[in-house]
């Protein structure tokens, strides 16, 4: 069997039929924060890949899986003083769930984000029904650092939010 090819790769114009292919699902939005656009679009996609540019240092990333595009990670750094903390978040197509692709994902970026964005502690919010990435996180060390209750509002339902960390060991 062929091993898993994962890696993180910056985001083109040219990949926006294929996002925008891979992330027009109810499934991935019910997962994300609702300023993630359902329907998504070419036009969404457009834009998102346009304001990567604008970013200092590249904190945004397609993710790969054997050459194929199949999602995309991100770390969001704080500000004041909370700048050298980052939320990370990331999102699979659906043809390419359950293939472990998540976890090496976020072990790709959460490596870049101690090594070479000196962050000291990232961070993820997770709604209590997405398992997956809960297992994601705690398969790279990520701890789990609470439970904030009724803390979501998504699809008309009221959700806890989990709440996981890791820090760099310097």
């Amino acid at each position: 069997m062929k091993p898993k090819k994962v890696n993180l790769r910056e985001l083109h114009l040219s990949d926006k039929s294929e996002l925008a292919k891979l992330a027009n699902n109810k499934k991935i939005r019910d997962n994300l924060r609702d300023s993630f656009p359902y329907p998504y679009r070419e036009s969404d996609a457009e834009f998102f890949i346009n304001s990567l540019t604008e970013q200092k240092s590249k904190q945004n990333f397609g993710i790969e899986y054997n050459g194929q595009l199949c999602g995309v990670i991100g770390l969001i750094i704080q500000k004041d003083v909370y700048r050298k903390s980052a939320e990370i978040g990331y999102w699979i197509g659906e043809s390419f769930w359950r293939k472990g692709i998540a976890t090496i994902a976020v072990k790709l970026i959460t490596n870049y984000g101690f090594e070479d964005l000196k962050l000291i502690r990232i961070y993820a919010g997770v709604f209590e029904f997405n398992i997956a990435s809960m297992k994601a996180l705690e398969n790279n060390g990520y701890k789990k650092e609470g439970v904030f209750k009724n803390a979501i509002f998504k699809n008309d339902k009221v959700y806890d939010e989990r709440r996981y960390f890791k820090l760099n060991e310097f």
